[in-house]
């Protein structure tokens, strides 16, 4: 069975085509600035066939219906094809941001659903228009006959109890407005901790494990029995820590007070708070870890305070966390920063050596770029992973399991 896993933003389609006989990647690729007018020299399109080098390129692309065909050519034409024809293609599966209350697993998307996704619209603005769009440029390349099935960022995380998701403001603003902790990341926190299992040798259901996704945008979750516990993002992508522009959680009163001193719009404010902040913010304008850590090695001050406090807060999570499942068995670092920054690993963990941790800093420093390794012992009580995610296999598999049910 082929399946076509697909990441729709506004501007921007990433796809990968996987062969689930063996989970192979067959190809993938990126085309950005849709809707933009490119000129020379602009490249916006990448796409590469496993084994081959990847071409680079640049495209005027109008839509995303546009996108989608482009996509097509690629796959089934030229040098390059992996197709004869797309109708080799078993079904397609989306990423979605969010499916609320009403959605706690992947789902085969049908009028409703896509009604929903756009009814949910406002509890991730940037993201589920940009989803759905992705869904109507497939139907009207490949038709209704191709099963496309929705896996739900938020879905992971519908087992948290309500004393986690639940916020101390009235409940009608629950009620009315769905105003809550939904998390975000899920299908990273739901690959990682199954693999943690898998590298641990035991069964899921037996293990609490506390998996960090840590890039740009960051999240950890508490994941007790196999189910999500609670996890530090919450009605929208910015709550938690400290990220690359977030700001992760703050006083909320700072909101207001900004608002007051400044003249501020709520839009305003969220945009400084989405886009101004975090380690950006402090750093001096540097959101890409790799830049902070140069900085960092140049003696650079508020390089050097960034990287604490992230690690100082990611740490409060982590202890936090412990807490509230009363143990951990294993705790995961994944995403780009988490696979690859090997100074923040160490510093975290460098705070939980009340948990008997003591990582193998050989190990942490050469383990980089996608590979896997335990930084602990397999006889220590708390033991620690780096483990790469693999988010467009989860959807794939998701995509599988629900296709053939279907036929």
């Amino acid at each position: 069975m082929k399946i076509l896993v697909i990441n729709c933003g506004s501007s921007s389609l990433k796809f990968q085509l996987i062969n689930m006989d063996n989970e192979s990647v067959i190809c993938k690729g990126t085309i950005e600035r849709i809707g933009a007018h490119i000129s020379g020299g602009e490249n916006n399109i990448i796409y590469t066939k496993t084994g081959e080098d990847k071409i680079i390129f640049d495209k005027e692309v109008k839509d995303h219906v546009d996108a989608f065909n482009t996509v097509k050519e690629l796959m089934t034409s030229g040098d390059h094809k992996v197709l004869d024809s797309f109708s080799e293609i078993d079904a397609i599966g989306h990423r979605v941001v969010q499916g609320g209350d009403r959605y706690t697993k992947s789902v085969l998307i049908t009028d409703k659903v896509a009604s929903d996704i756009e009814e949910l619209a406002p509890l991730a603005p940037l993201h589920n228009p940009a989803n759905l769009q992705g869904y109507q440029a497939c139907l009207s390349v490949v038709g209704p006959d191709v099963p496309q099935v929705a896996v739900f960022d938020t879905a992971f995380h519908s087992t948290m109890p309500p004393m986690a998701y639940m916020y101390a403001v009235p409940y009608e603003y629950y009620e009315k407005y769905g105003i809550r902790r939904y998390g975000f990341h899920g299908t990273s926190h739901k690959f990682v901790s199954q693999r943690c299992a898998e590298f641990m040798g035991e069964k899921l259901d037996r293990l609490k494990i506390i998996t960090c996704h840590l890039g740009n945008g960051s999240s950890i979750a508490a994941v007790k029995y196999g189910k999500v516990f609670d996890t530090s993002m919450g009605f929208t992508p910015v709550d938690g820590f400290m990220m690359g522009t977030r700001s992760g959680g703050v006083d909320p009163s700072v909101v207001t007070f900004l608002q007051e001193k400044l003249d501020l719009s709520p839009k305003e404010v969220e945009g400084i708070l989405n886009k101004q902040s975090g380690v950006s913010a402090i750093s001096g304008g540097f959101s890409d870890d790799r830049d902070v850590f140069a900085k960092q090695n140049e003696g650079d001050q508020r390089a050097i305070l960034a990287h604490e406090m992230q690690a100082y807060q990611i740490a409060k999570y982590i202890g936090s966390y412990v807490a509230a499942m009363n143990g951990v068995d294993a705790i995961v670092f994944t995403g780009g920063i988490g696979e690859n920054g090997f100074w923040l690993r160490s510093k975290i963990c460098s705070y939980l050596g009340y948990l008997g941790i003591e990582i193998n800093q050989s190990v942490n420093q050469k383990t980089v770029k996608g590979a896997e390794a335990e930084l602990t012992s397999p006889t220590d009580k708390v033991r620690v992973f780096i483990l790469a995610t693999n988010e467009e296999l989860m959807i794939a598999r998701d995509t599988k399991e629900i296709a053939e049910n279907i036929k």
